[in-house]
C-alpha cells in the first residue's frame, strides 16, 4: 500500500490537530497563558495538557517563559508562527457559529479593532478577490501525485 498524499494540511493536522491542542491556541490568543488558566479553561486532564504544552513548546508554535523564581511558575506566550494560527482559529468559530450555533446562541463574539464584530474573510493576496472553492485549481508537487491520487503505473 502507498503511503498517504503529501500534503501541508495533514503536517498541520499532526501538530495541532491533537485533541485540546488549538483549544491550548485560543486560550494562550485570549490571554489566558498560565497552566492553571488553561487547565480551567479547556477542561483538559493534566497529564494531557502538559504534554500538549510541551509539543507545542518543542515546535516553536509556543514559547514558556518563567514568570516567577518562588516558586518556579511559567505561562505560555504565543510565537510569531503560533499567532499565524489566530485567522484560522477564527474562522473555524465563524463555521461553527454558521453551522453549529445558527440559532444566534454563540459562546463568544471577537471584536476588530475597528469596532466592529470580526467576520474572517479570506481573499487573495495579489488581487484581493474573495477566495471560493469554484475558484481554486490544485497543482500537486509531490512526485507520483495528481489532483486524484497517485499515478498509476
Amino acid at each position: 500500500m502507498k503511503d498517504a498524499r503529501p500534503c501541508s494540511i495533514a503536517d498541520t493536522l499532526a501538530l495541532v490537530g491533537e485533541k485540546y491542542s488549538l483549544l491550548v491556541l485560543r486560550e494562550v490568543s485570549l490571554g489566558a497563558r498560565r497552566f492553571d488558566q488553561l487547565v480551567r479553561n479547556i477542561g483538559a486532564p493534566r497529564d494531557v495538557l502538559t504534554a500538549r504544552l510541551k509539543r507545542l513548546v518543542d515546535a516553536g508554535v509556543l514559547e514558556k517563559v518563567e514568570y516567577s523564581e518562588r516558586p518556579k511558575r511559567y505561562e505560555y506566550r504565543p510565537t510569531s508562527s503560533g499567532l499565524e494560527l489566530v485567522p484560522v482559529l477564527m474562522t473555524l468559530m465563524a463555521w461553527g457559529d454558521r453551522h453549529l450555533h445558527a440559532d444566534g446562541d454563540r459562546p463568544m463574539v471577537i471584536e476588530h479593532v475597528c469596532g466592529n464584530e470580526l467576520v474572517p474573510q479570506i481573499v487573495c493576496a495579489e488581487c484581493r478577490e474573495d477566495v471560493h472553492q469554484h475558484d481554486l485549481t490544485a497543482h500537486p508537487q509531490a512526485p507520483g501525485w495528481t489532483v486524484t491520487g497517485p499515478v498509476v503505473a
